[in-house]
């Protein structure tokens, strides 16, 4: 699959960056997210540089055969219209593998979204895990794991500043696109 990856993105003339190690546990906040085709891109990319990733999906995806290949890719269908203890469960996922990174869009949406959710931070808190910045880049064609991002425990700083590492990437929709201005 790797080979492949690799294959498909030089046919579109993207390349991967990963300047970050390859942890065994991580959460990787990936941003922009403005399109359907940032998951494509995200994927293939990763796959391309050998590593694997879970990642949250909204539980109306998981439908049929689609569903059925998302799940086979690593999905985790989340239900965003009830409350419920999401984080606390993503967090116990870390405790019960040896081997576990979750892609969150923190955007939690395709919209414009200057408030960004914080599931990822309170993730990394709980169990412990480093957050990798995840950049989708449209206008360099890049997808990059730029950063390691270490909390400070000052939430609301804190996702400001990851908000910040992400200004003036290219979204595949500009427009849609907000780093909490």
């Amino acid at each position: 699959m790797q080979k492949l990856a690799k294959l498909i993105l030089k046919l579109l003339g993207w390349t991967c960056v990963a300047n970050v190690p390859d942890f065994k546990k991580s959460i990787l906040v990936v941003a922009p997210h403005t399109s359907n085709l940032d998951f494509l891109m995200g994927e293939l990319g990763y796959t391309a540089i050998g590593r694997k990733a879970n990642f949250v999906i909204k539980k109306e995806w998981m439908k049929g055969p689609i569903g059925w290949l998302l799940l086979k890719l690593g999905g985790i269908p989340v239900d965003r219209k009830k409350a419920s203890h999401f984080t606390d469960q993503i967090a116990d996922l870390y405790s019960s593998r040896d081997v576990f990174n979750m892609a969150i869009t923190p955007e939690g949406t395709r919209k414009r979204n200057p408030k960004w959710k914080k599931g990822f931070y309170h993730i990394a808190l709980k169990a412990n895990v480093p957050i990798v910045l995840v950049k989708i880049d449209y206008a360099k064609k890049e997808m990059s794991l730029f950063e390691v991002f270490q909390p400070t425990g000052d939430e609301a700083a804190d996702i400001k500043a990851v908000q910040e590492k992400f200004r003036g990437a290219g979204a595949k929709h500009p427009e849609n696109f907000s780093t909490g201005d």
